[in-house]
């Protein structure tokens, strides 16, 4: 059940009566009514905005009609009070036996609870990661590996038909600098002396392992070719062993793909997607032969006067035309980029997140204006940005790695603090916020950890529950058992308080599934965790607020339903990010 939804609903029928009464002379759009928790506890149970957003279309003052909504409300089964608050805010409070029931219906729930079909079956391609396959993931690609893999868990956990895809940039310049560095590594593994690493190569370590596998798959029988020869042979060996690298590195956080689109495959097998793509758009008039004005400011080095292909995506939103094809003839990665996310939407994808990082900002709306031409509006292309992730360790920045030879890999740091820390914590601030990682912190035992001060309120709930099978044996956890439980028994405002907030999760999730924000889920997840704690700490002062009451049996009942409600929604959230929720801390 969600309490927030259902008065939503309760608000949308007053407003629908108050029309046929002829009270609203104009049926008003009720679609942007909302319901949601006060500000400020003491307000009641339940807000909504109904006056605000409906006034002017039911030409009416906000307030006036609050006062009309707010009579009506009195009507509903289980409201207390309706009082209009400042311009025209309608304040709600509830019979405390809602909550009771609110709590018995997520118990009954169990593992469904805040399970919706929000999607609908939709179909949704949730692309990220994505690295060159040039070398290990840095942090920086964490992020965006949990976030996107995390959005994606909770856009399945939604109703909506989600595929996870990597998209595997194999065409470019920087694959071609990943084979001669390879090369060179097999030089070295057939015995030669290197030497230093020529500047423009890549320099780590990872590479010697892609040059012993092709010293001994082909002995000395590359050397003395020329490039145009052994190019194609070491380039695909190295993308091999780089993807291979990508995915042990995305395995050790639980990360795993259904597809891996290959860049390439796009100009394979006497086909070229791109220039089928081009010329649809140019045959809809979205392409045209023209030249671009120069940039506002200082000229760049690259820029060229001169007549090219361009797509129309200044008619789509973006700020100017863009070019499909640099001055050799071949595409621009734009242009690969559109016959890329075509593709896509061939496959039935009426959705499309793709999952960058910053410094791709400036790319943001030709990509969504591409997407507009190629679908006539039809499909949306959301873009969710992953600010830097800044490693310290004790607040000292950290940057050395013997394994990149420049930057810290992921892995490294997977291996050093664990799973559970890197998702939580990359997914604890908004993707588009800068992120500081401490090593140190993120392992530490203390409140101030988020990733620990949840897991262990999810591990004191469990220790709970089976302390509380050793006192009373008889007791039946079960949803049958907990069902017999005399809720009426939860009166203090501690109480009271974790079941609103377990009331809550319904609608957090499909908030945070509408926004494209799975770090809505660990927020709340820490408000919970800390709502949790304080009415352990309670307990502890208090003893007749303790959970285990040894001499009333049927108290303890429904104060274990209570702790099984905070457990379930603990373990379903951080499911969702994809973090551990551990039976026992120590």
């Amino acid at each position: 059940m969600d309490p927030f939804a259902l008065f939503a609903g309760q608000v949308r029928d007053i407003v629908a009566a108050l029309v046929r009464s002829g009270a609203l002379k104009d049926t008003p759009d009720t679609s942007k009514i909302v319901v949601e928790p006060p500000r400020e506890a003491d307000h009641g149970d339940l807000a909504t905005n109904a006056a605000m957003v409906l006034a002017k279309g039911a030409g009416i003052k906000p307030r006036e009609l609050a006062v009309m909504i707010a009579h009506k409300l009195l009507d509903v089964p289980r409201v207390l009070q309706a009082e209009v608050a400042g311009p025209g805010f309608i304040n709600i409070s509830l019979e405390p036996g809602f909550w009771l029931d609110a709590l018995g219906a997520a118990l009954k729930a169990g593992q469904d609870f805040g399970k919706s079909n929000l999607g609908q079956g939709e179909k949704v391609n949730v692309e990220y990661v994505s690295a060159n396959p040039t070398g290990p993931m840095h942090v920086g690609h964490g992020r965006g590996a949990v976030f996107g893999d995390a959005l994606a868990n909770l856009l399945a956990f939604t109703g909506h038909q989600v595929t996870r895809e990597y998209y595997v940039n194999d065409a470019g310049a920087q694959v071609d600098v990943l084979a001669r560095s390879a090369y060179l590594r097999y030089r070295e593994a057939l015995g030669e002396k290197i030497g230093a690493i020529p500047e423009g190569l890549y320099p780590g370590h990872y590479l010697k392992p892609v040059g012993a596998v092709l010293a001994q798959a082909h002995g000395k029988a590359l050397l003395g070719k020329p490039e145009a020869e052994w190019l194609p042979v070491v380039r695909a060996a190295a993308i091999d062993a780089m993807l291979k690298l990508i995915r042990d590195d995305l395995a050790a956080l639980n990360i795993k793909h259904e597809t891996f689109f290959s860049e390439r495959s796009l100009i394979a097998d006497g086909q070229d997607k791109v220039a089928a793509t081009i010329e649809t758009l140019r045959k809809a008039g979205q392409v045209y032969e023209g030249r671009l004005p120069p940039p506002k400011g200082q000229l760049p080095e690259d820029w060229e006067d001169r007549e090219q292909t361009l797509f129309r995506s200044s008619a789509f939103g973006d700020d100017v035309d863009r070019p499909l094809k640099k001055s050799d003839g071949s595409y621009t990665y734009f242009a690969s980029d559109i016959a890329y996310h075509r593709d896509k939407i061939e496959r039935g994808f009426t959705t499309l997140i793709d999952v960058w990082g910053a410094d791709h900002g400036g790319y943001v709306k030709r990509m969504q204006a591409a997407v507009a031409a190629l679908s006539a509006g039809k499909v949306k292309l959301d873009v969710k940005l992953c600010q830097l992730v800044r490693l310290l360790r004790q607040g000292e920045p950290v940057k050395m790695s013997k394994r990149s030879g420049d930057f810290v890999t992921l892995r490294e740091v997977v291996d050093e603090v664990g799973l559970d820390p890197v998702r939580f914590m990359m997914l604890f601030r908004k993707n588009d916020a800068a992120l500081d990682f401490d090593l140190a912190k993120v392992i530490e035992k203390s409140r101030e950890n988020p990733v620990f001060y949840v897991q262990y309120a999810h591990a004191r709930g469990k220790s709970v529950l089976r302390n509380a099978k050793e006192a009373f044996p008889q007791i039946e956890l079960s949803p049958t058992g907990l069902a017999r439980a005399p809720l009426e028994r939860l009166a203090d405002s501690g109480e009271l308080a974790l079941i609103k907030k377990i009331a809550q999760w319904p609608r957090l999730v499909e908030a945070a599934a509408g926004a494209h924000e799975p770090h809505r889920l660990a927020f709340y997840l820490h408000d919970l965790a800390s709502e949790f704690h304080s009415h352990w700490n309670s307990g502890n002062e208090v003893p007749h607020l303790r959970f285990i009451i040894e001499d009333d049996a049927p108290l303890t009942l429904a104060r274990l339903t209570l702790v099984c409600g905070v457990v379930l929604v603990l373990a379903s959230g951080l499911a969702i990010l994809g973090v551990g929720a551990p039976e026992e801390m120590r």
